[in-house]
């Protein structure tokens, strides 16, 4: 294993917080991802669903996680279903997790090979009032393939019809949004590493290196330093694509006087990093480029200094619109009748900063939570203002991490250089 995973006592108190909101007689299930096929005979590399993980920190394929509280046998009242392993299997692809393993990780004590499922299954049924079953309801979401939960879910509600139906997700909502201690240190870690690529980056980018390069370097900081690399897609864009929100290309050169956006990080033990950060391709920002570049760092460290617990984030939203607006008029990109005029639901800033500023983060880039519920202590969100002028060929945004907390936010990305002094004078080194 390349990361140090979180204690056992974590996963026992993520189940217990899920228990103690579950209705009386029911049971849950929770369901690893599938290994996905690309052709022939290969597969992409495992990705564990983030709930299971969340409830167990198994990150084995072929896992089912089954929780009934209220079962008159202790020992159903959690079990862990892991795939068996074998000769074979220890041969070709590494030994799978044996049942002591598989209780120190998750303190789990009872654990059943995935072949006795069924046969378990029906022994909770005849006693269980109802069933939660999971699903992926984030607002973002757009699956066209059907993952191994939405298969099982089918299954469950074919094979047993007449069982009471209840949903899970409302309730890991509430709990994965405010984490605990153990996450944020994980968050940290994936946090420092992704702080060292962005730091090897600016030795090395010069005019005439290559996209692609430049994400070279982050992967081979990222592996060296305990991550599976990067926590999603990375957008390294220079010039005219920085205006392209979700450009993943990477395949142009940097030119003399372009600025480089880079959205990158890695992941550490399932949790994400998420960082934005704007360089100078030649090492010296232009009069323009930093006349942009510090207007939306402004609206960031105004950003940041707006989260607290019990706002809203619509709330939010619209404050942080009202910080850009008041900077988008000085750079002369929109006028006062510009906004006199506009429409209340897509306000004049909205020309050139069109996405959200913040979103949940944590063992997903963009974390589960409520989004209709007050800010909580302990979430986690990304800060991420941006400006884009394609006429000028020119995007910039600036994105931290932020831990929600009473007396003051933890910014994780804390020291990390953002001014333009500071960024021109590590590239100069």
């Amino acid at each position: 294993m390349r990361y140090t995973p979180l204690s056992k006592n974590f996963y026992q108190s993520a189940r217990a917080k899920f228990q103690a909101n579950m209705k009386p007689g029911c049971f849950a299930l929770f369901c690893s991802n599938d290994t996905y096929p690309t052709g022939a005979d290969g597969h992409l590399p495992f990705k564990q669903a983030s709930d299971i993980f969340y409830y167990t920190g198994v990150d084995q394929e072929e896992s089912i996680l089954l929780m009934f509280p209220d079962a008159v046998n202790p020992a159903y009242r959690e079990i862990l279903f892991l795939k068996e392993t074998s000769e074979l299997i220890a041969i070709w692809e590494g030994a799978k997790l044996t049942k002591e393993q598989a209780r120190e990780r998750t303190g789990i004590p009872t654990i059943i090979w995935l072949k006795d499922f069924e046969r378990t299954l029906r022994s909770v049924l005849a006693e269980a009032e109802g069933v939660y079953l999971n699903d992926n309801p984030h607002m973002r979401a757009s699956v066209e393939v059907e993952t191994r939960e939405m298969r099982f879910s089918k299954w469950f509600r074919n094979e047993f019809p007449h069982y009471t139906i209840h949903r899970s997700a409302p309730i890991s909502y509430g709990l994965r949004a405010v984490k605990h201690q153990e996450e944020i240190d994980q968050l940290q870690k994936a946090i420092d590493i992704t702080r060292a690529g962005f730091e090897r980056t600016l030795g090395f980018v010069q005019p005439g290196v290559m996209e692609y390069e430049i994400e070279a370097e982050y992967m081979h900081e990222f592996l060296r330093s305990g991550s599976r690399g990067f926590a999603y897609t990375p957008i390294i864009a220079s010039g005219a694509s920085a205006c392209v929100l979700h450009y993943i290309e990477n395949d142009k050169p940097c030119r003399d006087g372009d600025l480089l956006l880079m959205d990158v990080g890695a992941e550490y033990g399932n949790y994400c990093a998420d960082m934005t950060r704007c360089i100078p391709v030649n090492g010296k920002f232009s009069d323009r480029q930093k006349q942009v570049y510090n207007a939306v760092l402004r609206v960031m460290k105004g950003a940041k200094s707006i989260l607290k617990p019990g706002l809203m984030l619509s709330e939010y939203h619209v404050a942080v619109g009202e910080l850009m607006t008041k900077e988008l008029i000085e750079l002369g990109l929109i006028t006062t009748e510009d906004v006199k005029n506009q429409n209340p639901d897509w306000p004049a800033y909205k020309k050139y900063f069109m996405h959200g500023t913040s979103h949940f983060l944590g063992i997903d880039v963009h974390d589960v939570g409520h989004w209709h519920k007050p800010i909580e202590e302990n979430q986690v969100f990304t800060v991420e203002p941006g400006i884009y002028i394609p006429s000028e060929q020119l995007g910039i945004r600036i994105e931290n991490n932020i831990v929600i907390r009473d007396g003051g936010n933890i910014d994780l990305f804390k020291d990390f250089p953002t001014e333009v002094e500071e960024i021109e004078a590590l590239m100069a080194r």
